[in-house]
């Protein structure tokens, strides 16, 4: 981070860059750097999170070895209690210790409701869910937020498989596709908002993103899902993808400031034209979505995420597509030739660029 040198220089450069007369509040701009030195690194929150599932399995592990719970219902009363507990703890201190802890306590409690409830049609699923949401809203943890928002997701995902509901699938993508991009694209605006809606954007924003992978590897890796036929389903899902693409591509444009009309025409249908075959896996076009979104909002985590999945993805479907080698061979050939001839356009426009 910038000391208060750094940021004094700074706000000066900004200053006589323009003839406007500027004014900045350069006490608060300093606490707020100093704070975020002393808060904890993504690192340490990993380290917190795995820590406290670790707790929580091996606690789990030894109720369950001392035969504690004799009853259902205690289970589930010690898993509400557990998760009341870790988001009470949670409001009282930020410390590293703590955060372990009221994981601890949050993963045990959910891992306890699922064991007592899971006998029940649906019932589990929509009390994750509104659990989930009640924390999210009321408990402002960077970690527990995190937690709140995979479970959440994860719970509607769950409720529509163990219903059978498989095509609902391609709409919960869809759904979670639009939700990405609209963070994403609104970083300044949610962050600006207000302080709640602040603390809150970074632990959505990453866990949404998991979310829609995780989602996104489901409907690309299940059998019932991958087989690359197109139907109602999974071709509307692949068109309202295709089309946010298309949106973050303009957005994109209009942030490097290409202007050019000719060039732009040229960049949108290459666009349409690498997409167009993704239509039979929504798979594909979600993951070079969230590409594209984290390469504009410069988020190393989600883009190297992305293209493990594209990767992952595109290999998949070439697997399951129901041609010959030979035509499989000339559809990667094709495909290279297309790539190599977008990059020697980019590369040529690079050039001019830089001559002028």
């Amino acid at each position: 981070m910038r000391n208060k040198e750094n940021i004094k220089e700074l706000m000066d450069a900004l200053r006589t860059s323009t003839e406007r007369e500027i004014h900045f509040d350069e006490e608060a701009i300093v606490s707020v750097y100093q704070k975020k030195e002393t808060d904890q690194s993504l690192a340490i929150k990993i380290l917190s999170i795995f820590g406290g599932i670790l707790a929580c399995l091996a606690f789990i592990g030894f109720l369950f070895l001392a035969q504690i719970f004799s009853s259902k219902e205690g289970i589930i009363l010690f898993g509400g209690i557990c998760i009341a507990g870790s988001a009470v703890l949670s409001r009282f201190s930020k410390k590293v210790i703590t955060d372990t802890l009221s994981v601890s306590f949050y993963v045990t409690g959910f891992s306890l409701l699922g064991f007592g409830l899971s006998s029940h049609d649906n019932t589990m699923q929509l009390t994750f869910i509104g659990i989930a949401l009640c924390v999210l809203l009321l408990v402002h943890n960077y970690i527990l937020s995190f937690i709140s928002v995979l479970i959440l997701n994860g719970s509607i995902l769950s409720l529509i498989i163990t219903n059978d509901l498989y095509d609902l699938t391609y709409i919960f993508i869809t759904v979670q596709a639009l939700i990405v991009t609209f963070i994403f694209l609104n970083e300044a605006k949610i962050i600006t908002a207000n302080r709640i809606l602040s603390g809150l954007y970074d632990p959505v924003c990453i866990g949404m993103t998991l979310s829609f992978i995780a989602g996104l590897a489901y409907i690309g890796f299940e059998d019932e899902l991958s087989i690359p036929v197109l139907t109602l389903y999974n071709g509307l899902s692949s068109a309202v993808i295709i089309l946010a693409v298309l949106y973050v591509v303009s957005v994109l444009l209009k942030k490097l400031q290409v202007t050019h009309s000719r060039f732009k025409i040229i960049i949108y249908v290459l666009t349409a034209l690498i997409l167009l075959p993704t239509t039979l896996s929504p798979a594909i076009s979600g993951a070079i979505l969230v590409i594209l979104l984290s390469f504009l909002v410069n988020n190393k985590t989600g883009w190297v995420l992305a293209c493990v999945a594209l990767i992952s993805f595109i290999g998949k479907l070439y697997y399951d597509l129901q041609f010959t080698l030979l035509t499989k061979s000339i559809l990667l050939f094709s495909s290279g030739i297309m790539f190599l001839a977008i990059y020697a356009f980019i590369h040529k426009k690079l050039i001019s660029h830089e001559k002028i």
